[in-house]
């Protein structure tokens, strides 16, 4: 956190940057209010980087446009509706939007929007204190009608309006509390919190589409599982996620478990963790995050008590995997992730085989195979799915997987594992029966591809060799 005085001299060497003098100037110029209002200025108290300019002003879009387009490189109005202009000023995006007073009607998917006329009125109906900050422009004063200051220095999440108002108004923002917890690392003040609780049903009001949203950007912070857990106590998740908090089993005193919510709330933890030591995928990865939250959702269906206190979770990998399927089409997102997910969740078992016996090549290449493009995410996930607290087997698992690692990449470099593939090809396949394209070319090309896998590269002559020998058992040559 950053004293007040570093703040306003941050605030001031943006407020000079080219981009917002420029918008500042312009304005003025014009006769229209603007100020710089959010992220950047809360980032400012916060000692934060920021990468998006976010303006508020008394101009209507119309008005914004008139203004904006002498002085930016491109501009559009996606946004108009709700009153925001998009531009490209001096090589940066910003976007600049019309004061606002609207609300929800309490049955509507989808707000009012009314323009206001007045930066305190706006500044009010956001969504918390510290996200209702503003630097009016050109004169540089700091704006801070609610508290926000406050709030930053006590690192406390509280709505500027009481949250029973913000939260009718915008159910939405409940949500951005958990995620807000997560990527700040501040805590929700207690009313706030049991007006979340309170009016968690209330979220069935917001469209799919925007919950999935506010979902991806809670995974996409550093402390996801912080969020979760929000979501998860104030009964949130249950409306929008169910499958995570149906993870708190009940324990029976006859029969020990590890606790499956903390588990997946670790394992989560540990994939950003991998995710950002390793370093290969692009961070944050969206797809890692949602497969190791999920992960284990098939459990609590497939939990079964066995004699002498154990607990089984049979196929839970592939009941989970359906589920995820389900739950993630419901929260409308699209399909590569969907497919991505729970391919992932039906793969994270696979490798806790290998430490019972020496996987041979043939095993390792179908590993490789079966996780496609998919594998280094399979990496994260299968060692982040290692929580005990035994030391020794958290090693053995460990070491085991740097074998494992280790035999693909060699593997791989000698084989181009990744891009297995039989010695002939379909067309080669049927002009060496003599057949058209039909399924039991496919069949054919499957059986190759299962001999190439176990045995490795044999050769294009020798495939075909197998072919042959293959298509005689059958009796079809």
């Amino acid at each position: 956190m950053q004293s007040v005085a570093e703040a306003l001299d941050r605030l001031a060497g943006l407020a000079a940057s080219p981009t917002v003098a420029t918008l500042a100037d312009a304005f003025e110029a014009a006769g229209f209010e603007l100020a710089l209002v959010g992220g950047p200025v809360r980032d400012a108290f916060l000692g934060r980087s920021t990468n998006d300019l976010d303006f508020t002003t008394d101009a209507t879009p119309d008005e914004i446009l008139a203004v904006v387009k002498p002085v930016a490189e491109a501009h559009w109005d996606i946004g108009r509706a709700f009153g925001t202009i998009g531009a490209i000023v001096q090589g940066h995006t910003v976007e600049i939007t019309t004061y606002r007073a609207d609300a929800y009607d309490g049955t509507s998917r989808k707000p009012e929007v009314v323009f206001g006329t007045s930066l305190e009125d706006d500044l009010v109906r956001r969504d918390f204190t510290v996200n209702a900050l503003a630097l009016r422009l050109p004169q540089r004063t700091l704006v801070d009608p609610s508290g926000g200051v406050e709030d930053l220095i006590a690192q406390v999440l509280r709505t500027p309006a009481a949250p029973e108002v913000s939260f009718g108004d915008d159910p939405l923002r409940m949500m951005r509390a958990a995620r807000f917890a997560a990527q700040l690392g501040f805590e929700v003040e207690p009313g706030t919190h049991a007006a979340m609780s309170e009016l968690a049903p209330e979220i069935d009001r917001i469209s799919a589409e925007r919950v999935r949203d506010e979902l991806s950007k809670l995974l996409c912070t550093a402390a996801a599982s912080r969020g979760i857990r929000l979501l998860v106590d104030s009964g949130i998740a249950a409306r929008v996620l169910p499958e995570i908090p149906a993870l708190r089993l009940e324990i029976d005193e006859h029969h020990h478990h590890k606790d499956v919510y903390e588990h997946s709330l670790t394992v989560l933890d540990q994939a950003i963790d991998y995710e950002a030591s390793r370093a290969v995928l692009d961070s944050p990865d969206l797809v890692v995050r949602l497969a190791a939250l999920l992960h284990d959702i098939g459990k609590p269906a497939t939990r079964r008590l066995e004699p002498g206190g154990a607990v089984s979770f049979h196929h839970h990998d592939m009941v989970g995997a359906k589920l995820a399927r389900k739950r993630l089409r419901a929260l409308r997102f699209d399909n590569d992730t969907i497919k991505a997910v729970s391919r992932l969740i039906e793969l994270h078992l696979r490798f806790f085989g290998y430490t019972d016996g020496a996987w041979s090549d043939s095993a390792v290449r179908r590993y490789v195979r079966d996780a496609g493009d998919q594998l280094e995410r399979l990496h994260i996930l299968t060692r982040a799915d290692v929580t005990t607290r035994n030391r020794r087997k958290a090693d053995r698992l460990g070491f085991a997987y740097d074998d494992l690692e280790e035999r693909v990449a060699r593997l791989a470099e000698e084989e181009e594992l990744a891009a297995v593939r039989p010695e002939l090809d379909g067309q080669e396949i049927m002009a060496a029966l003599g057949i058209r394209p039909g399924p039991v070319v496919g069949e054919a090309y499957k059986y190759l591809l299962d001999v190439r896998l176990d045995e490795g590269p044999i050769g294009a002559d020798a495939a075909r060799e197998r072919l042959l020998a293959w298509w005689a058992a059958r009796g079809d040559a």
